[in-house]
């Protein structure tokens, strides 16, 4: 599994309990590394930024196709 789809996973089981960078410490990421990743999963629509709670970034729940 590369680091980007590890970060995903954790970042989806965090449930903002944690904030962005410590979830990338927490699988051996530097902060560089953990925004590069996060920078990657924006651009793919993967994750979104907002602005409550402790973490910045939600996963986005894919929608049912119409």
């Amino acid at each position: 599994m590369n680091d980007k789809q590890k970060y995903y996973n954790a970042l989806k089981i965090n449930n903002r309990y944690h904030n962005e960078i410590d979830i990338g410490e927490q699988l051996g990421f530097d902060e560089e590394i953990t925004r590069r990743i996060i920078s990657i999963l924006l651009k793919e629509h993967k994750i979104q930024y907002v602005t409550n709670g402790i973490c910045n970034y939600k996963v986005i729940k894919k929608r049912a196709k119409k």
